[in-house]
């Protein structure tokens, strides 16, 4: 059920139009920002200052930020909650420790969640790996994601791609050794992961054949969060996602 909540997106394009029509769907209220990229005579804190007066301006209670990952992201993030809003980024993350610590502790004093749509996370497959086995470190984790169109994002696919599966691992089983990830464009369609005990692997999820409404769970998660302060899959989360993935480069 809706909470009310009033979303600002930011982006344009494929994604910025999904997230547009999932969020209409669910019966949110979205409002539309005008002119939200820098400007190319436009300062970092002239930009950031534009851009919270812009979401202020609206009436937004959460922003959505559907733009490719960057240094950007961060002084978005920053002008969302400079507006006093929630926010939700897309991954791969891409903050060092040192500004993604900052942003934690601005987030947390202002009272505000910063999250990152991982949304494999909330498979039922996976709630169920997170629910029996995210105690046990005598496991170890391996995944594949290949995806049959050529790469338009600049992003390498152990990040865009990988993020998916280090996610999972992350939050559903992070004791377990980071084992087998294999990610790549124009391959043959496939997304799964697996769990082994002694080179025997006893689960397995096709992520490619789920056809579950996990956006929609992410967003009713998000919000139920609001009035308890914490949610997952957050910049601590993020932060361990992108370290476990740069420990494979």
């Amino acid at each position: 059920m809706s909470r009310g909540l009033v979303y600002a997106i930011l982006g344009r394009g494929r994604w910025a139009g999904k997230i547009l029509a999932i969020l209409t769907a669910e019966n949110r209220e979205v409002v539309n920002l005008e002119e939200t990229r820098q400007a190319a005579d436009e300062g970092i804190s002239e930009y950031r200052s534009r851009l919270a007066e812009q979401i202020r301006a609206k009436g937004a209670q959460a922003v959505w930020l559907c733009v490719p990952p960057g240094p950007h992201v961060n002084v978005m993030i920053e002008a969302a909650l400079d507006a006093g809003v929630h926010v939700i980024a897309e991954k791969p993350w891409y903050g060092s420790r040192q500004v993604t610590t900052a942003l934690i502790e601005r987030s947390r004093a202002l009272r505000r969640i910063v999250a990152i749509n991982y949304e494999y996370c909330l498979l039922k497959e996976v709630e169920t790996w997170r629910i029996n086995y995210a105690a046990d470190s005598g496991i170890r984790f391996g995944g594949r994601f290949f995806l049959n169109r050529v790469n338009r994002t600049g992003v390498p696919a152990i990040d865009n791609l990988g993020s998916h599966l280090a996610s999972i691992r992350a939050f559903a089983v992070p004791k377990s050794e980071l084992g087998e990830i294999q990610c790549g464009y124009e391959r043959a369609d496939e997304r799964c992961a697996w769990l082994e005990r002694e080179s025997h692997r006893f689960a397995f999820i096709d992520l490619l054949a789920a056809k579950e409404p996990i956006i929609q769970r992410f967003i009713d998660k998000f919000e139920a969060a609001l009035d308890a302060g914490e949610f997952p899959l957050n910049l601590n989360h993020a932060l361990r996602v992108a370290e476990d993935l740069a420990a494979l480069r």
